[in-house]
């Protein structure tokens, strides 16, 4: 069944239910996947926030999946007539969501805020559906960052890698030092990430809004995309048999601990290391990944908030202020790993990693390189998006060849 229909079938069970699902007017409930070590440090500073103002707290934290075990969950609330007061979406969900009407009006926080002076364009019309704000952004995350053990280089005799030909080097020097080379989760939404940076790094920023965003039929089966293939095909002879299955955050950990020497990953993995007390540029290393220095992948969590009682809206409104008042954007991005999604958040205390973050949001902003994450859901609609993953996730998983991947990769982005 469609989203459409299943928030249409359960309209009608909304009234039967409300009574059973009323909760007190001063609390919140949450819907998050944000439950890794610096996600859940992050998630605790907004509940305390919240607390200090006289709103209750009520976590509803679903992990997994990149998000896809909690959109089940968030459907099945709908269904019950029981939606939360907000859930964490992002990017092309957010107007599907906004298409059903379920979504609250927040734009007297984002007024009070003056949010569309502190957000940059591409930011704020994500979080808006038919002129009016909906959601409130948390951050922004940068997904095509190379994360480097330094002292795993050195042990096997390698250097810091600049390009594809300096990475392969050092990936084989790793390897025949007895080491993983690449740590790397086996699941769908992990290899998606790789295949993404891998795209960009290949082909370019123009190449990959042509065949990734757009989804240009001759982009996504012509050369440069059956390189980027050939590139991740490469990639797949240095990632460890036990993989499948693996959470992203155990990968990240054994980069950290230096059994594998690096991970493509975005920049939420930095939240792992700083948890560990490893300090940027000495106990770990943030590059952009191969062939991506001019260009940024953007992925930007938000708090999507749905239409709730009139004694709740008070309390949803104080959600949103919170979300985005420097205060919480600043300390929410120091432990999730991400950079501030407003202005005027003070760069004092945020490490080389997140300083260089901004400065190439920034220039990317101005010269067409800032494109946004097609794994992660900020690019295409979710169909689309899941049968091209698919297609990622069976190239990674098989010996399907890289010509029989981009004429799958074109049947996908026809799905609907």
């Amino acid at each position: 069944m469609k989203l459409k229909q299943i928030v249409q079938a359960t309209m009608a069970m909304t009234a039967l239910m409300a009574v059973g699902t009323q909760v007190q007017a001063a609390e919140v409930e949450v819907l998050h996947y944000w439950t890794s070590g610096g996600e859940a440090k992050s998630v605790a500073e907004l509940k305390k926030m919240m607390e200090a103002k006289g709103v209750a707290w009520k976590d509803f934290a679903v992990a997994g999946g990149g998000g896809e075990n909690a959109m089940t969950a968030l459907k099945a609330r709908v269904i019950a007539g029981s939606a939360p007061t907000a859930a964490q979406i992002k990017g092309p969900s957010i107007q599907e969501w906004g298409k059903e009407g379920v979504l609250a009006n927040i734009d007297a926080a984002a007024l009070e805020g003056k949010w569309d002076a502190n957000l940059p364009k591409v930011v704020s019309n994500i979080m808006k559906y038919q002129g009016h704000y909906v959601a409130a952004p948390v951050n922004v995350h940068r997904v095509n960052w190379l994360w480097v053990n330094p002292d795993v280089l050195k042990k096997a005799g390698a250097k810091t890698p600049g390009n594809w030909e300096e990475f392969f080097d050092a990936a084989d020097k790793i390897k025949k030092a007895g080491m993983i080379a690449i740590a790397h989760g086996g699941q769908p939404w992990q290899d998606a990430t790789v295949f993404e940076s891998v795209a960009l790094g290949v082909g370019g920023a123009d190449f990959y809004k042509k065949a990734i965003v757009q989804l240009d039929p001759a982009s996504l089966t012509g050369p440069t995309m059956i390189k980027t293939f050939d590139t991740l095909a490469k990639i797949k002879t240095y990632i460890d048999k036990d993989a499948a299955g693996r959470d992203w955050n155990l990968a990240t950990a054994m980069v950290i601990n230096g059994k594998a020497g690096m991970q493509f990953m975005g920049d939420w993995a930095k939240g792992e290391f700083t948890a560990a007390g490893k300090v940027a540029g000495k106990d770990f290393l943030c590059l952009s990944a191969p062939g991506t220095d001019k260009a940024f992948t953007f992925n930007i969590d938000s708090l999507t908030m749905f239409k709730v009682k009139d004694e709740q809206q008070k309390s949803q409104l104080t959600l949103a202020s919170a979300v985005m008042s420097p205060e919480f954007q600043e300390v929410f991005n120091l432990n999730k790993g991400s950079i501030p999604a407003r202005a005027g958040v003070s760069r004092a205390k945020f490490d080389s990693c997140a300083i260089k973050s901004m400065d190439d949001m920034e220039a990317t902003s101005k010269s067409g390189g800032l494109v946004p994450s097609f794994a992660h859901g900020m690019a295409i609609d979710s169909a689309k998006a899941g049968a091209i993953q698919d297609v990622i996730a069976k190239f990674m998983n098989s010996s399907m060849t890289s010509q029989a991947a981009v004429q799958a990769l074109a049947k996908a982005a026809k799905a609907k």
